[in-house]
């Protein structure tokens, strides 16, 4: 397998920028074509609280100035991709004069643990019951019963997470409604807080697992009857090999390189997915923090909250790029390079 060779490395890691560049330009360009002015939001925030603003005109001049929105938008621009690539996204409209960064850095480690469990169960048992429901030896019932589990996946997950609350936490009261651990809990390195935030992100993750694993599972499903004709398939059943190294060897190790890329690339969709989720589970990720700055037109903190999501996406995929040849010896860096 070797090493990666640099010249291959050098060109995934110019895509990556690039593909980072044009991401955080769009997402400059976009806010800027709503007539919607930062500013002006703010101090009409700052009206309904108080009632009235003495010297408005001062106040939003001074506010125009310290977002620098006076500067030309070259200007701004440049200060905007300066800023972007050290994660500096200026100040939060709706929570000033708190820092987006700071936000997003108590909101992204919910998220995460969040996402990687749910992604990584649904990745398991999805593709597992994909290439059980073709696997010839599989039991009759666990074919009929697979498809028939997947009727859920046509639920939205708003809508099973809301499912979920009634039946386990308002009913069962074998789970938290909501949070993303206990009130009476100090978050720290102890199993209690631990136990915690297992316990209070338990449905969130489940509401997610059982409206995608039907995704998995139908994609490895076709792999899988493409790979069970192939010649090298038919070969090891000739040769006599168990019918389980073959499963495990012959046909799930090839038919699952599609589904790793799918893996990546579906980070950014699964974040959004999370949005209502988090919201109604009251989670603190950063689902709630997107859904809670649309709501209050908190355009930076929607700007640094979408930059952080294209980040993990692209840096997903190129992490991907890299493994292939651990997943599969026969692709080589040199052959694409």
């Amino acid at each position: 397998m070797g090493r990666i060779p640099k010249s291959y490395l050098i060109n995934r890691v110019i895509t990556l920028l690039l593909t980072v560049w044009i991401a955080a330009t769009l997402i400059w360009i976009i806010p800027r074509l709503s007539p919607v002015d930062p500013a002006e939001i703010m101090l009409g925030r700052m009206a309904a609280g108080a009632g009235s603003v003495a010297n408005a005109e001062e106040i939003l001049a001074g506010l125009q100035e310290r977002f620098g929105l006076n500067d030309p938008l070259w200007l701004q621009y440049l200060k905007y991709i300066k800023n972007v690539f050290v994660f500096d996204f200026g100040l939060s409209t709706a929570s000033f004069p708190t820092p987006v960064s700071a936000l997003i850095a108590n909101a992204l480690p919910w998220t995460l643990g969040l996402m990687l469990l749910s992604v990584v169960i649904t990745f398991i048992i999805g593709n597992a019951l994909g290439a059980l429901m073709v696997w010839e030896r599989s039991p009759g019932l666990l074919k009929v019963a697979i498809p028939a589990a997947m009727v859920l996946t046509s639920i939205p997950p708003i809508l099973s997470g809301l499912l979920l609350m009634w039946i386990f936490a308002a009913q069962l009261r074998w789970f938290p409604l909501t949070g993303s651990y206990g009130l009476t809990v100090e978050p720290g390195w102890s199993w209690e807080f631990m136990l915690s935030v297992v316990q209070h992100g338990t449905l969130p993750a489940l509401s997610i697992v059982v409206v995608t694993f039907g995704f998995w599972a139908l994609g490895m499903r076709g792999l899988m009857i493409t790979v069970q004709g192939e010649d090298y398939v038919q070969l090891a059943k000739a040769k006599g090999l168990r019918p389980r190294y073959i499963l495990y060897r012959y046909m799930i190790r090839n038919a699952i390189l599609p589904q790793i890329t799918a893996f990546a690339l579906k980070i950014g969709l699964l974040v959004a997915g999370q949005i209502l989720v988090e919201r109604i589970f009251a989670y603190n990720g950063m689902g709630k923090l997107i859904y809670d700055a649309i709501l209050d037109q908190d355009f930076p903190v929607i700007q640094g909250s979408s930059y952080i999501i294209i980040l993990m996406t692209a840096f997903s995929v190129f992490l991907v790029d890299l493994i292939y040849p651990f997943v599969d010896p026969r692709i080589r860096h040199e052959a694409t390079a």
